[in-house]
């Protein structure tokens, strides 16, 4: 159902998955969704805003579920499960803020709540008017008599998410000033003894966040926060629908054919030397509690919200010599010249780190994405995107194995 500004509209699903989409493209900045859970008009506690750095709401109501690709190009994605809300919370909204630019440069902006299940899509809003505001409430889910409804809002902000968050009362994390000199306190005379100071308050939202470039490869997990629990790495992706110059020749000639299906795979080095890779091929999916600490969550066919995910344990970083995350296409294309794609790397503690994989411009079936190093100091993540083609009858696996020095045997495997 479409919706006008203001309008609203009964929800019939109970699970619904609400997708914040536009047009990427060169010159459009990322787009960020988030939702914050509201009592009485404002959040009772910073742990209702659910975003990047924050993916889950305690109640298991609010999920963040990251990028990948919506209706017609990219999106960020939430969850919602209504029958977890918690009774105090009467109103959820849903806010998208701009990384690098303004919404005036983001084209088909849009809200799309579909039910979680089937996929059915409920409600969908289309931002028309956007122009320098940093941040937008698209719209929100709001309890009345019993029923939850959603409303298209459409409502902007030219202070970026922190100006967002910090008007429903969320206590944003700011650079420290510098204290004043000491001065020698003057005498005072006996007083009663106070009363036990209240409990420090929970630290602020961290707002910020990594986008790794050419100019600017690499970040240290340490310096991020990023040295315990674990880190998701996730690929996601969608084909491009035009294609320019010798890119599109190239589409042209290696065209897709039948259902997509890229593999993560990740070569690892143990620090006692012990080598190998986690990928689908084979079912050598890994273990996260046990040697090697990555895992593979699943095979992905679709590269929407969920895509490829792997799983590395970081309470074991010591184990850890280093990790390159690789992507191969086990079929339905020849190349990754068509393809737009994104790395996301979420440390279950710290900012999240992300990149694109950039165009590609040889005839590449397999690409090097990140190579994670364990320094002995630091844990630090180098952004790659190296696009790389394999000699004839050489595998991927292999290909990768030699560009980057890793010296394993390999033989045929199979899904």
């Amino acid at each position: 159902m479409q919706l006008a500004k203001g309008a609203n509209t009964p929800l019939r699903a109970r699970r619904i998955r609400v997708e914040t989409g536009w047009r990427a493209g060169p010159g459009v900045p990322d787009i960020d969704a988030s939702a914050l859970l509201l009592a009485d008009g404002r959040v009772r506690s910073d742990a209702d805003f659910v975003f990047y750095n924050q993916p889950a709401h305690s109640s298991g109501a609010v999920r963040h579920d990251g990028k990948g690709s919506g209706a017609g190009g990219a999106a960020d994605t939430l969850t919602v499960d209504l029958d977890r809300v918690e009774p105090a919370i009467e109103r959820i909204v849903l806010a998208a803020s701009a990384d690098g630019g303004t919404f005036g440069q983001v084209p088909e902006l849009h809200v799309r709540v579909l039910d979680a299940d089937s996929g059915e899509e409920l409600a969908r809003y289309d931002s028309q008017d956007a122009t320098v505001e940093t941040a937008f409430v698209l719209g929100e889910l709001y309890l009345r008599q019993g029923a939850w409804k959603f409303r298209a809002v459409g409502q902007g902000y030219g202070t970026g998410l922190e100006g967002l968050a910090t008007d429903f009362g969320i206590t944003v994390d700011e650079p420290q000033q510098a204290p004043a000199p000491a001065t020698a306190p003057a005498p005072q005379p006996a007083a009663p003894q106070a009363p036990p100071a209240p409990p420090a308050p929970a630290a602020p939202v961290r707002l910020t966040k990594v986008t790794l470039t050419k100019e600017a490869p690499a970040v240290s997990l340490v310096k991020q926060g990023g040295t315990s629990g674990t880190l998701r790495v996730n690929l996601s992706w969608q084909v491009r629908k035009q294609f320019q110059g010798w890119g599109a020749k190239l589409g042209r000639a290696m065209a897709m054919h039948g259902d997509l299906d890229l593999d993560l795979c990740a070569l690892y080095e143990l620090t006692d030397g012990r080598k190998g890779v986690v990928q689908a091929l084979g079912n050598a999916f890994g273990s996260l509690h046990q040697p090697p600490y990555v895992h593979l969550d699943g095979d992905d066919r679709t590269g929407g919200t969920s895509g490829e995910n792997l799983t590395v344990n970081l309470d074991h970083t010591a184990a850890l010599r280093r990790i390159l995350v690789f992507v191969t296409i086990y079929e339905g294309a020849r190349s990754f010249a068509d393809l737009d794609a994104t790395v996301t790397l979420q440390p279950q503690h710290g900012a999240p780190v992300d990149f694109s994989l950039g165009e590609c411009t040889v005839p590449s079936t397999v690409c090097a994405l990140a190579l994670i190093t364990n320094t002995g100091s630091d844990l630090v993540v180098q952004r790659e995107a190296n696009f790389l083609v394999p000699d004839r009858g050489v595998s991927p696996q292999r290909t990768v194995d030699h560009a980057y020095g890793w010296g394993m045997n390999w033989t045929p495997g199979r899904k």
